[in-house]
């Protein structure tokens, strides 16, 4: 019997004489290539519906923040619906309320501000006729005029402005009732939409997946709380300090602070420089130093006290990608890009490290129930979110 000869080392296969680190680099490359290109395309589909993935975001948002309170009212023997109703009636008169107090104190406010803008102008011309400045009259009188004439020739493009200003306040009513609509769903029929789409995930990693959604929320309901009382914290440390200097608008100023420390790093650093310069406009340079040295005391202690303590491992975000995090979400999406951007980073980080580490405990904290509970999927998803929505 004729043997035919062994393949010689010259006749091996192209791909097994490619160095085996070559290989590996190579399988990695073409992976990173692919998740790179389906997370660009993601990003377009985000941009292109971003006028319903906004308001849709936001809903989750205050489901993290009011799930918990929907949950307790349930676990004493309130009705799931009756406790979603309480929750959003009680949140929306509480908003209602406070934003009302803020605008009537910025009503009440805007004549000693109107006064003390006017003094202050008047001290500013003062000072620029002297040295080193030494502008005459005459001048500054021709600049204020410049300015009057500027304002008379382009005031259809302000008219303009105000015309796109009201489309776009047409839109967010439009995006505010969306988000009301979808966290109506969310507080009530959340643990329906979570098992049904776990029912859609392969058995072998269902457990998996389930956990990672825990612990997403879970961090995603650590983060808003934190995150709430750091800027309540942040609004009452400033609003003295502006009480203290005897500086106009102090409430509308407080809950500017308030709203801005939602956006981490960016927002309290706007917030702290408007509240300096308006205290400078109406109060002088030395209330405005003394702002300045509040503002500052107060971010120091929200970011080397309250946020560790607070947060804890709830959200374990380096700082440099909190930041590259907020600047490209405000280049997406704007102001709710910039809001929403940290959110979204610590939900994928807190899932994707679950995913990673293959532990089905989930986290301490837990998530809130009306949106990722523990799963209970039967085989066919279609008849588990039927029998889900059938409870009473």
């Amino acid at each position: 019997m004729n043997r035919s000869p062994a393949p010689s080392p010259d006749r091996r296969e192209a791909s097994a004489a490619v160095p085996y680190p070559l290989r590996v680099a190579a399988a990695v490359s073409w992976r990173v290539l692919a998740v790179v290109g389906l997370l660009i395309v993601l990003g377009y589909v985000v941009i292109a519906l971003q006028q319903v993935m906004i308001p849709v975001a936001v809903a989750l948002l205050l489901t993290a923040l009011l799930g918990p309170v929907v949950d307790w009212l349930t676990r004493h023997r309130v009705s799931r619906g009756l406790a979603t109703l309480v929750v959003l009636i009680g949140g929306l008169a509480l908003i209602g309320g406070l934003l009302g107090f803020v605008i009537q104190a910025f009503v009440n406010g805007l004549p000693a501000l109107q006064i003390q803008v006017a003094n202050s102008v008047q001290q500013i011309r003062v000072w620029l006729q002297h040295p080193p400045f030494g502008l005459p009259p005459i001048k500054l009188q021709n600049l204020l005029d410049s300015l009057s004439r500027s304002v008379a020739n382009n005031r259809y493009a302000i008219t303009s402005g105000a015309l796109s200003t009201a489309v776009t306040v047409g839109q967010y009513l439009a995006g505010a009732a969306l988000a009301l609509f979808t966290l109506i769903y969310f507080l009530y029929g959340g643990r329906s939409m979570w098992r049904f789409l776990l029912g859609a995930v392969p058995h072998r990693v269902r457990d998996r997946v389930d956990v990672a959604g825990q612990r997403s929320f879970g961090s995603l309901v650590g983060f808003i709380r934190a995150t709430a009382l750091v800027a309540v914290m942040d609004a009452v440390g400033i609003g003295i300090g502006l009480v203290a200097v005897g500086a106009p608008l102090v409430v509308p100023l407080a809950a500017l602070v308030f709203l801005a420390a939602f956006i981490p790093v960016v927002g309290a650093v706007v917030s702290g420089v408007v509240a300096v310069l308006v205290v400078l406009v109406t109060n002088g340079p030395v209330p405005a130093l003394i702002v300045l040295a509040v503002v500052i005391g107060v971010q120091q202690l929200e970011g080397n006290v309250m946020q560790p303590l607070l947060m804890g491992r709830a959200v374990e975000l380096n700082g440099v990608a909190v930041v590259l995090a907020v600047a490209v979400g405000s280049v997406v999406a704007g102001i709710a890009g910039a809001l929403l951007a940290v959110p979204l980073l610590a939900v994928l980080n807190a899932g994707i490290r679950a995913l990673i580490s293959g532990d089905l405990e989930p986290a301490d904290s837990g998530p809130v129930g009306s949106a990722f509970p523990p799963a209970d999927v039967p085989a066919d998803p279609v008849a588990g979110h039927a029998e889900e929505l059938s409870d009473p």
